[in-house]
């Protein structure tokens, strides 16, 4: 298995930019295109846990939209597996908490509908780790 085909990474970062703008302008339909639909889909964040894609669409469609500004970012690692498996880690500077936090993502590659997120997680931390 080849890890990191530059053409691979830059396809998942151009998704994974155009996910993070979506949040900040709170665009639902973008948000949704970026999950995998079904049941299995899983995202854990601070404060919410989507258990399958139709509860995550739910929290998308209640949240009110992110802070008008890309979040400080500390390291973005994205790592891909062959041309079809990724992951993203993103650390960043969690807004009003003197703490950083955590953004993991794993993309798989559909045949039928192209990269789509199955797993995320959002995580504050109370310090940075050693790397």
């Amino acid at each position: 298995m080849e890890l990191n085909i530059p053409e691979v990474v830059e396809e998942i970062r151009t998704l994974f930019e155009r996910y993070e703008q979506a949040l900040i302008d709170k665009d639902v339909e973008v948000l949704d295109a970026t999950f995998w639909n079904s049941p299995l889909t899983i995202r854990a964040a601070i404060h919410e846990n989507g258990y399958g894609f139709d509860e995550i669409h739910a929290h998308r469609v209640r949240r009110p939209p992110g802070p008008g500004i890309k979040l400080a970012r500390r390291r973005v690692v994205i790592t891909t597996f062959g041309r079809d498996l990724a992951t993203v880690h993103l650390e960043f500077d969690m807004r009003g908490r003197d703490m950083p936090a955590r953004q993991s993502q794993t993309w798989v590659r559909f045949p039928d509908v192209g990269w789509k997120v199955v797993l995320a997680q959002v995580s504050v931390t109370e310090s940075t780790p050693a790397y």
